[in-house]
């Protein structure tokens, strides 16, 4: 298999982000949706509105999020969308919660591991690409966030998340099911949104502001290393696996935090079930950007 292209810059800045997205020769057509996280209330480590605001212009898109399965300010449309407005989401763009109607879109998965079948929002049918913007970072359940989570747990509706959380099962709780199975769910998952856009995807990884815990933590904690660049590729578990490969490789002593979350929570299980799962390779070369 050929290697597939990764592109690095160490400049972190919103011209940066455009000259990434162009660096990969790709346009996206018709309808864009841009998977971001919009940020729990009281996180302070997400990308932040101004500074994707060029981006989504490039590429004349769509904020698109989906409602989560846990209690907080974003677990029903109404607070969902309050919050975007506060932070700034809805000043900037138009945004779309995808999951804010039903029925839900299910995506069947026939060499899943885990699970079989997927649950996006409705919404996901009104767009013809999808660029997935990502801040990497560590997570408190998956290990790490990058380009593998947004496709799975970012793109599943408020039920599709609690079917991946409960490896198959929706439970009363997200919580408590078996870490394997659950890592696993999110390769299989990952892989259903990849392939549902036929090409018509890519993906930009956002090293900055790297703490270990999600931007889907209220209290999350503060960054563990110093910001290392931003990356872009058309496929997700390169880009991944690059940015994992910068973090091992980094001199940074606040790694060995965001290394222990990655490997206590079996986190490099999502980037093996989705190669399993035909979505992409490690094979990777990293092309440097100026």
């Amino acid at each position: 298999m050929e290697k597939a292209k990764v592109y690095f810059t160490k400049e972190v800045s919103p011209d940066a982000l455009v000259k990434m997205y162009e660096a990969l020769g790709v346009e996206l057509p018709g309808k864009v949706a841009v998977k971001l996280h919009s940020g729990e209330q009281g996180n302070k480590n997400y990308l932040r509105p101004e500074f994707v605001e060029k981006l989504v212009q490039r590429v004349n898109g769509t904020v698109v999020e989906c409602n989560t399965a846990y209690p907080g300010a974003r677990d029903t449309t109404e607070k969902h969308q309050k919050l975007m407005a506060e932070h700034g989401w809805s000043k900037y763009f138009d945004v779309d919660i995808m999951d804010s109607e039903g029925p839900d879109i299910k995506l069947d998965i026939p060499n899943g591991k885990q699970i079989k079948k997927n649950y996006v929002g409705r919404h996901m049918a009104n767009y013809d690409s999808m660029l997935v913007l990502s801040h990497f970072k560590g997570h408190a359940m998956g290990g790490f966030g990058g380009a593998l989570k947004q496709l799975s747990i970012g793109c599943a509706s408020s039920y599709g998340k609690s079917y991946i959380h409960g490896a198959g099962e929706v439970k009363e709780s997200i919580f408590g099911t078996d870490q394997l199975q659950f890592v696993t769910s999110m390769g299989d998952a990952a892989s259903s949104v990849h392939k549902y856009f036929n090409g018509h995807i890519v993906y930009i990884n956002c090293m900055v502001n790297i703490s270990i815990d999600c931007d889907c933590d209220g209290n999350a904690s503060d960054p563990c290393m110093a910001d290392i660049g931003i990356l872009a590729s058309t496929d997700p578990v390169a880009i991944d696996e690059a940015c994992l490969d910068l973090v091992y490789n980094s001199t940074d002593p606040g790694k060995d935090k965001l290394i222990h979350r990655i490997e206590e929570k079996l986190g490099e299980t999502i980037i093996d079930v989705a190669i399993s799962n035909g979505t992409g390779t490690k094979d990777y070369e990293l092309i440097n950007i100026d």
